[in-house]
């Protein structure tokens, strides 16, 4: 009798729609990035850096942000809830952080944090969402349309699952974008409908555009389900209402400027997602929520189904989204401390993004939009011509042949503009504002010199070339 011994899975065999997508926040820059973080250990003196500085992604605590201490205090009290009956847990604890656990633990059956929730999340803890959402934006919300989601990503997987039924389905979703959405909708089996950014109006959005996409995918044949808005824009930083880095602002949620113009449920179909992980910086906790709204009742039952296969989202991250959305308030224990820790962190936001949007528009060559909200720049390169054709020879797109000599020459880790499909013809790369604020001047520094050598050594000689060929 014999066997056949070939390997069953091989790479002719998967899926062919999980070998299209590509995610480049963490593509070969990253991987190169590793091997060099390797190469120090082992053998420092052949590395001209000391250290990978890594602003591929909106990672805050890796990079040295603080995580706030009520939020860490109660998550402590929940996962340890003997601790509340100690007798030093009031020197260790705010008031505050014991009363807030304590609430949470009872909200619980199980009184746990151990056990499956429901799979929309713990009710006691959708409501403080909902109370939360209502509170910011005057319209109401209801738990019932709550959703708690391992961070934004699981929710537009859900919402894909629920939406694409063929690759005659199609999805609205901004250029330049953030790669999990076309990603998501290639493996679902849909089709991405792109609508242009219009970057020399700061990544504005075009109504005429967004008309023009829609008009020409309906000639194709599809069916346009849904549109994403991403809002602070990733990788371009723009906010379509309010400049959140800018003093005495506030964010206006979609919902909110929909029913102030008399839109309500039967008039529009809204899902908005939020997490922890850019907003507070808990990325790896995994804290979301999903707000369905004008969504009929037998819909919700279908969304519902599909996110019960997960069983639930993990507790922490259910818990800390509570604390996010119904913080400490004046009058409490914990609010001088929260509110003193929540402004130091965003006015370091603010003080890097200006550090680094400065130094990117002083480079030659080099414009860069002004950062309003979110964790990243997305700056235009102008490149010689030389540079150009030098990335041609080597076989890689020009932005990520200067990515990948910046990296080499500096430790400082960027991701290329081809990666959130830029505009035809432009060189854009992406940078988080998240490096160490001690570092960050530091930082500029080996950019600029980094830059200056790269636009001398490429300006307009093809001597260039001839040493390549050689």
């Amino acid at each position: 009798m014999s066997y056949n011994k070939a390997p069953s899975i091989t790479a002719e065999t998967i899926n062919p729609r999980v070998k299209i997508i590509r995610y480049a926040p963490c593509g070969e820059i990253v991987k190169h990035a590793a091997r060099l973080e390797q190469e120090i250990e082992e053998n420092p003196a052949s590395i001209p850096f000391q250290e990978i500085i890594y602003c591929n992604l909106g990672n805050p605590q890796v990079l040295g942000q603080p995580p706030l201490t009520f939020f860490r205090e109660v998550l402590s009290l929940c996962d340890n809830p003997a601790l509340m009956d100690r007798d030093e847990a009031r020197a260790l604890f705010s008031p505050c952080s014991i009363r807030r656990a304590r609430r949470i633990l009872n909200s619980i059956p199980s009184k746990d944090t151990g056990g499956y929730t429901d799979c929309r999340g713990i009710k006691c803890l959708r409501q403080v969402v909902a109370d939360g959402i209502t509170a910011r934006d005057g319209f109401p919300s209801t738990a019932d349309d709550i959703f708690l989601t391992d961070g934004a990503t699981s929710a537009i997987n859900l919402m894909m699952q629920i939406l694409i039924r063929s690759h005659e389905d199609g999805i609205l979703s901004p250029l330049p974008e953030y790669p999990l959405y076309s990603a998501s909708i290639i493996l679902h089996g849909g089709t991405m409908v792109p609508y242009n950014l219009t970057e020399d109006n700061g990544w504005g959005l075009e109504i005429f555009e967004v008309k023009r996409c829609l008009e020409e995918a309906r000639s194709a044949g599809l069916t346009v389900r849904a549109m994403v808005v991403i809002n602070p824009g990733n990788p371009t930083g723009q906010v379509y209402q309010e400049n959140i880095y800018a003093e005495n602002k506030k964010f206006h949620s979609f919902k909110k400027v929909a029913r102030s113009l008399a839109y309500d449920e039967n008039d529009l179909t809204l899902v908005s997602l939020h997490s922890v992980s850019m907003s507070y910086g808990e990325s790896g906790r995994r804290g979301g929520y999903m707000e369905v709204s004008g969504v009929a009742a037998n819909v919700k039952d279908q969304i519902y189904k599909v996110a019960s296969l997960t069983l639930c989202p993990n507790i922490a991250g259910q818990i800390l989204v509570s604390l996010a959305m119904d913080p400490p308030k004046l009058g409490d224990e914990s609010f001088e401390s929260f509110d003193k820790e929540k402004e130091q962190i965003r006015s370091s936001f603010c003080k890097r993004a200006k550090t680094l949007e400065k130094a990117f528009s002083g480079l030659e060559g080099v414009t860069c939009n002004k950062l309003e909200g979110a964790l990243y720049l997305f700056p235009r390169l102008h490149l010689p011509s030389a540079a150009i054709r030098a990335a041609d020879f080597e076989g890689v797109s020009p932005d990520i042949f200067y990515a990948h000599r910046l990296l080499d020459a500096t430790g400082i880790a960027v991701v290329p503009g081809s990666g959130f499909h830029q505009a035809s013809g432009t060189i854009h790369i992406r940078c988080t504002i998240l490096p160490d604020e001690r570092k960050i001047e530091a930082m500029v520094a080996r950019l600029r010199a980094f830059h200056k050598a790269f636009m001398n050594e490429f300006r307009g000689s093809q001597q260039v070339m001839n040493d390549l060929r050689r």
